[in-house]
């Protein structure tokens, strides 16, 4: 397996992580609770998730951001900084309204976790074996905001996974 090989499949991860959020069927109460009073919601890990990957990938790439291209400022409710340095009072303010509001945040970290993907397989394998040799702030900072996306992802799955564990299933809606 190459490094290209390995890049593509560290990409691929924290999309697989996301479908099984997805599968939850959170509630909007749960989405927007806060758990032992913290101020990163789930909405706000959702939301800097998607705003850092696709920020930062937009810089690497030279591309447009999803974010801006799509109008996602009006279709979720949110604002379009990303939340790096955000006050306690910043990040509880992070929140949707609405079913259509959380699904579409949903949708907007799915396409910066898959513009990633695809960013990453793009590369040939002199590319991707570039990234080592040549610039180490760019390889770094590729790997570093996958694995920001993962680690907030799972902090997700660990926020579901509290909540559910009592006798009443406070984040979850019957499918």
């Amino acid at each position: 397996m190459s490094f290209h090989d390995l890049l593509i499949d560290l990409s691929e991860r924290p999309l697989r992580v996301l479908r099984s959020i997805e599968q939850a069927n959170i509630s909007l109460e749960c989405a927007n609770a806060h758990l032992g009073g913290h101020p990163n919601s789930i909405v706000w890990l959702l939301w800097h998730t998607g705003r850092e990957l696709d920020i930062q990938l937009a810089e690497l790439s030279g591309s447009e951001q999803i974010w801006l291209e799509q109008d996602f400022a009006a279709r979720t409710g949110l604002g379009a900084e990303m939340g790096y340095g955000h006050s306690r009072q910043e990040a509880l303010r992070v929140q949707v309204s609405t079913q259509e509001q959380f699904d579409a945040l949903l949708h907007y970290v799915e396409l910066a976790l898959r513009a990633t993907r695809n960013y990453t397989a793009a590369f040939s394998e002199q590319e991707a074996a570039r990234i080592l040799e040549a610039d180490v702030t760019y390889g770094i900072r590729l790997i570093s905001i996958i694995d920001d996306a993962i680690q907030h992802l799972a902090q997700i799955q660990y926020i579901l996974g509290a909540q559910t564990a009592g006798p009443q299933n406070r984040c979850t809606t019957a499918s």
